[in-house]
């Protein structure tokens, strides 16, 4: 019976040390010599000031800058340590009102217009940070408006900033909310 013992607490300590600290170390060395943006959560600066990271959503609502997608992520929408769907069901009234209240803002903001799904309904985690080309060009009228820029110019930033499918048939087209803001603010600034 000894025998197991100092086998089982043997056996432990090695699995621990080999795959509780050396791989993860391994795993992480590796990231950051073959990824490091990636590794390093894709971390947006402006100058010397951090204002984001590519991977998540944040709040956009000044009526010169893109719209990202609604969050349900905390309290106030946008936190990452609280990612997540909201779980509403599609007859929960909570979820109704939600989206009958962002439905009504967009309306506002370009009537007649149809408005994207993405536009009013949340993303899976609450952080997606990207929207689709449909979202982005509902959108024209107002940024354009705002920032004195002709709609066509502003439909090329979309255009550039535009990425595909990934490997040609995963995901759909999709535009990063925060690097189009950011090129937005590089080719015409708020004054």
């Amino acid at each position: 019976m000894k025998k197991n013992l100092l086998v089982a607490v043997l056996y432990t300590v090695v699995t621990t040390v080999l795959f509780g600290i050396m791989y993860p170390l391994v795993v992480t060395g590796l990231a950051q010599v073959i990824f490091p943006r990636q590794a390093n959560g894709e971390l947006i600066r402006s100058g010397d000031k951090l204002v984001g990271s590519s991977l998540l959503g944040q709040p956009f609502t000044a009526p010169g800058y893109f719209w990202s997608r609604p969050s349900a992520a905390g309290t106030a929408g946008y936190d990452p340590t609280a990612s997540g769907g909201s779980n509403l069901g599609p007859t929960n009234k909570t979820l109704i009102d939600r989206v009958t209240a962002s439905v009504q803002t967009m309306q506002a903001t370009n009537p007649g217009a149809p408005i994207p799904a993405d536009l009013v309904t949340t993303s899976g985690s609450g952080l997606d940070p990207d929207i689709s080309p449909a979202s982005a060009e509902f959108q024209v009228p107002r940024v354009a408006r705002e920032r004195g820029m002709s709609e066509q110019d502003v439909r090329a930033l979309i255009q550039e900033h535009t990425k595909g499918r990934q490997l040609g048939f995963l995901g759909e087209p999709r535009v990063n909310v925060l690097d189009l803001n950011l090129a937005l603010d590089a080719a015409h600034p708020i004054h």
